[in-house]
């Protein structure tokens, strides 16, 4: 499920799985899988701390706040509208809440879940940054470096409700191990306690 997260340009912006079945996140408006967000972090962790950070990096953008859906609708099996009420009327909220758990192999359903939302968004091109100050930026959300770390972590965990049976797929296992090995003081400390 996603959650509130604190930005330093929009106040607070809802990111996360938004589907068990799935593994696509969601960041307000913009959409994309987990695997992509993994890659643009391994990517960003392998430069050095010299200059701003830039890598450019496709979502799926629903300008329509109509079009996204209503999810708490959907979860509850009331309102099936827009892309998220569609994709729940395939993959339904569990009836038993302790089945509730990220499934590390949502990756199965990708070809599905994309032509849902092809019909729902357009693709839009944005960057992630790195400053040197410590803030990151995805496309127009600007975040202070702790909460950045906080939506690193999130993936890793598998959101809320965590990864079923605490299995995580290998491009999370990957993203833990590039920021383990990284340089990049941005980000030291993502995953001390």
């Amino acid at each position: 499920m996603p959650l509130s997260f604190r930005s330093k340009s929009h106040s607070n912006i809802a990111f996360g799985f938004f589907n068990i079945e799935s593994d696509m996140l969601l960041l307000e408006k913009y959409f994309f899988f987990a695997d992509d967000f993994c890659e643009w972090i391994n990517q960003m962790a392998k430069q050095d701390d010299v200059g701003l950070k830039s890598l450019q990096c496709n979502v799926y953008d629903i300008a329509d706040p109509n079009d996204i859906g209503d999810l708490m609708g959907a979860i509850h099996g009331m309102l099936f509208t827009g892309f998220i009420g569609k994709l729940y009327t395939l993959f339904p909220f569990p009836d038993d809440p302790k089945a509730f758990k990220q499934n590390p192999e949502g990756f199965k359903t990708r070809e599905v879940v994309k032509s849902y939302i092809e019909s729902f968004s357009a693709i839009k091109d944005i960057s992630i940054e790195i400053y040197k100050d410590g803030q990151a930026k995805i496309g127009p959300y600007l975040f202070d470096k702790s909460v950045f770390h906080e939506l690193i972590r999130y993936v890793w965990q598998g959101g809320y409700p965590c990864w079923k049976n605490e299995v995580r797929p290998e491009y999370v296992m990957g993203m833990k191990e590039s920021i383990q090995k990284s340089r990049n003081s941005f980000f030291k400390g993502v995953f001390s306690s």
